[in-house]
């Protein structure tokens, strides 16, 4: 019972790890990578869609991505969501392919995006503990209905803290690894 509930709880946390790697991706670095945009939602026909099912993105040059649309028509669409987003490029069209030259970052750029990076760590963090909260909130459920003793609780809460301390170390590397990125010339 303890194990599934500790088991449940890792499980958790580490989809919360998962989803700030996820986040961080999109944050611009000064290099071109298909991450930037390919979840970037396009509206085709009046649904929006991830840029990654309508087209190929490549990177032929570090500084370049380019994106050529599967369905010609579309090419509009996404040269409007890559304008309406918060990337600050400007797409260059020639009738097939979008290209999308990556700018230098400038060093107040590059601390802001690192305030960002600080911020979504945080926000990854405060899940975490979320986590940790309902995990021993199931704990105190358990132990009132009688079904585990009060040095079980005790010793499961202190795994649950230090599964939590586990987490948070993960995502302050994370953040610290992306931090270098973006600060990198």
């Amino acid at each position: 019972m303890i194990k599934d509930l500790l088991k449940e709880t890792e499980d958790r946390m580490n989809k919360a790890v998962d989803a700030l790697r996820d986040n961080l991706v999109t944050i611009r670095t000064g290099r071109a990578s298909p991450a930037l945009v390919e979840r970037l939602p396009v509206e085709y026909y009046g649904t929006p869609t991830p840029l990654n099912q309508l087209a190929t993105i490549s990177v032929p040059e570090p500084r370049l991505l380019a994106i050529r649309p599967w369905d010609p028509s579309a090419l509009a669409d996404i040269e409007r969501a890559i304008l309406k987003s918060d990337l600050g490029l400007t797409p260059s069209n020639d009738g097939k392919i979008i290209r999308l030259t990556i700018p230098r970052l400038t060093e107040e750029r590059r601390q802001e995006l690192v305030k960002v990076v600080g911020r979504r760590v945080e926000e990854g963090k405060v899940a975490i503990r979320n986590i940790r909260r309902d995990a021993v909130e199931d704990l105190r459920e358990l132990e009132s209905e009688k079904l585990i003793s009060e040095d079980e609780f005790y010793r499961a809460k202190d795994d649950i803290q230090e599964i939590t301390d586990k987490f948070v170390a993960r995502m302050d590397e994370i953040g610290r690894d992306k931090e270098q990125e973006i600060l990198e010339i």
